[in-house]
């Protein structure tokens, strides 16, 4: 029989021997300790994961990564307008990130219908819009119908606008726009959104681009703006920085959490929150590990004597000791793991735990796990538990001599 197994086959006999009336109990204690601290960082990052891939999807519907805009003082939407012309368009076509370009152009207005009034930002897109990809956040209705000749004189409004104003898809929307001469447009309401981004969803109605573009008095090639969809969002710093020195010195990119800061430093704020808890909940791991590990070499301190009687070098005693907390801290893993990641799966597909779109931008909690995390997670968790067990594991076995230790009650 090789060393291994012999090892591996005295560690499966300390762990079911029965008179191990006081280790039972704790080990089993431990199991649970190891079993619920897995549990709460698997969903802690599969938490971090989801609402990061949530944001990131609306923000994706909404149209852009990277916006391209004049470079002025004005933070208000109404913007100096930009050119298209070929050598913009090229300059940002040619990056191998990019995957969709699309202008726009904003105006501010009201909606005004019989008993309420309520301010807006008209949206105006072409037919490089995504309506597809839009659609994921229609709770009614269609999107718009984009053609070459006619402009298209129906509008998008958020589930918030349309029930504040009481409208619904098919009535008529009538806004107007504070300047000289002051002016009115009529549409019919189309569609009703909701992206659970406040940002978006309380400001922002969508109509083709060309009835903004005449209400700025604005000719066909003159846009607020451009939105780029890049091909990897975590490469969107880098690519906004990029576009920036490309792009004429009249003109800014700037990426979608420079625009709308207080999402993401609200994100990297419970990124930070989940560090803490990983690490927090790891210690707690191992302070259990170390708890049933001296333990166990309390009561088998007889075996341990009759091991290096029998002429067992200490080192193989570390090991076969090493081997009955690495068992049990694989027994807390497995456990750990087939709740956490059935709890997740559970409430990916049917979202019984509800949030506050309104604090949350988000009406569940989502949650979404990748294998890298949850297999890093768990290799970080044991490579740190049986680490911390190295050192007392081998002070203690070559503290026992073999004659105390047989006489050890």
């Amino acid at each position: 029989m090789s060393q291994f197994s012999f090892h591996w086959q005295l560690a499966r006999r300390i762990l079911r021997e029965k008179g191990n009336r006081f280790a039972k109990p704790i080990i089993r204690l431990s199991v649970f300790g190891v079993s619920l601290g897995v549990v709460i960082m698997l969903i802690a990052i599969g938490v971090t994961s989801g609402y990061k891939q949530v944001i990131e999807d609306k923000v994706v519907t909404m149209g852009q990564h990277i916006r391209i805009s004049h470079y002025d003082r004005n933070y208000s939407f109404e913007q100096i307008p930009i050119t298209l012309n070929d050598t913009l368009l090229g300059d940002i076509h040619r990056h191998p990130e990019v995957v969709a370009v699309q202008p726009f152009a904003t105006k501010v207005g009201i909606i005004k219908t019989a008993d309420q009034v309520e301010g807006i930002v008209l949206k105006g897109v072409d037919q490089s819009f995504d309506g597809k990809q839009f659609s994921h956040n229609l709770l009614e209705g269609d999107t718009l119908q984009l053609g070459d000749t006619v402009a298209d004189n129906h509008i998008i409004l958020s589930k918030r606008l349309a029930d504040k104003l009481q409208l619904k898809v098919g009535d008529k929307v009538r806004t107007y726009f504070v300047q000289d001469p002051p002016r009115q447009r009529s549409f019919t309401l189309s569609g009703i959104y909701e992206t659970g981004l406040p940002e978006y969803d309380t400001k922002f109605a969508i109509v083709d681009l060309r009835h903004v573009q005449k209400l700025n008095d604005w000719d066909s090639l003159q846009v607020s703006g451009i939105e780029v969809l890049t091909r990897d969002y975590n490469k969107m710093d880098e690519v906004g920085e990029q576009l920036h020195h490309q792009i004429d010195i009249n003109l800014k990119a700037e990426t979608v959490k420079q625009i709308y800061p207080e999402i993401f430093d609200w994100i990297a704020l419970f990124d930070t929150n989940v560090s803490v808890l990983l690490i927090i909940t790891t210690c707690v791991c191992m302070i259990t590990m170390m708890s049933i590990f001296f333990i166990i070499i309390l009561e088998q301190t007889r075996l341990i004597g009759i091991l290096k009687t029998l002429g067992m070098k200490t080192k193989h005693v570390v090991n076969t000791f090493l081997m009955v907390a690495g068992l049990t801290l694989l027994k807390g893993l497995l456990i750990g793991n087939a709740i956490g990641l059935g709890l997740g799966i559970l409430q990916q597909h049917f979202h019984f735990i509800k949030l506050n779109p309104d604090t949350y931008y988000v009406n569940f909690v989502p949650i979404k796990f990748q294998f890298w995390e949850v297999l890093m997670l768990n290799i970080g968790v044991f490579a740190a538990c049986m680490l911390v067990l190295v050192l007392p594991a081998w002070v203690i076995s070559r503290k026992i001599s073999p004659v105390s230790a047989v006489r050890f009650e």
